[in-house]
């Protein structure tokens, strides 16, 4: 394990016309950020990006909650505050995150009752150690895991009545899409009864790719439609496919088709 401090890089109100490459991690990683189309307050989505060492990754993605004051808030709060106490761990403790990452969420959840206005914000979070990748996540943004051949092999499930429905098949993915009360969250963080749903640890093999993004994803696209473009080809170019065809949905409309105006993050991961 690297004895240096973790590295961080962090996405703040950002809004790039095309996704970034970071270089110098353990394995290939690639991110978007950018703000609804047409829109001109600030990017509500933060996300971060930190290197605990040579095999060890931490990606976060929070989603400011829309319609609460002070979204870009209290999803910065989140990134940095998860962040904060990662890299205050010495190097021996650096193996086993887990205690901490939960810890430094309850610390964001505490903060942003605190500190902002009623602010609120989901929180989708990966730890990659090696091979091994458990999610953590509390609101309806995602994590998905898949092959190059397309089978998924995690995808989290939203914290929403809607995402409760289609996992328990009461609605199917194309039903959910269209559904009138699919902005409704029935978990955030900044509230007193958060709650983290984390799942158990998951293998990645060498053409895996690992997506984690805000909401601003799924209620454009259905997964069928993200694996196919991001399963093959280079990472950032497959990403900047998928955002085009997000944003696409977004501005262009078509009947039967999702179509949601949202700010827009996602990390794209590879071995």
């Amino acid at each position: 394990m690297n004895n240096n401090k973790p590295t961080l890089e962090t996405f703040f109100q950002w809004n790039i016309d095309a996704p970034r490459r970071l270089p110098d991690m353990p394995g290939q990683v690639a991110v978007f950020s950018g703000r609804a189309p047409h829109k001109e307050t600030p990017n509500e989505d933060a996300a971060g990006v930190l290197c605990m060492g040579d095999t060890s990754t931490v990606l976060m993605v929070a989603d400011g909650v829309g319609g609460l004051p002070a979204g870009e808030d209290a999803s910065r709060l989140v990134i940095e505050t998860i962040a904060g106490e990662l890299r205050a761990l010495p190097p021996e403790s650096r193996d086993n995150l887990r205690e901490t990452i939960l810890n430094g969420l309850d610390v964001a959840n505490r903060r942003i009752m605190v500190e902002t206005s009623g602010g609120a914000s989901t929180l989708v979070l990966v730890e990659v150690q090696g091979r091994q990748v458990r999610s953590y996540h509390a609101g309806d943004s995602i994590v998905l895991v898949f092959g190059q051949r397309g089978r998924i092999k995690l995808q989290t499930v939203p914290h929403s009545p809607v995402g409760y429905a289609v996992e328990s098949g009461m609605l199917d993915e194309d039903e959910a899409l269209q559904h009138e009360d699919r902005h409704l969250v029935s978990n955030i963080v900044g509230v007193a009864d958060m709650r983290v749903e984390m799942g158990g640890t998951l293998r990645l093999d060498d053409r895996d790719t690992l997506l984690v993004a805000s909401d601003g994803l799924t209620d454009n696209l259905t997964v069928q439609e993200i694996v196919a473009i991001m399963r093959k080809g280079r990472l950032e170019d497959s990403l900047a496919q998928l955002v085009q065809a997000c944003r696409e949905r977004m501005t262009h409309p078509v009947p039967d088709q999702p179509s949601h105006s949202d700010d827009l993050t996602v990390i794209a991961y590879r071995l």
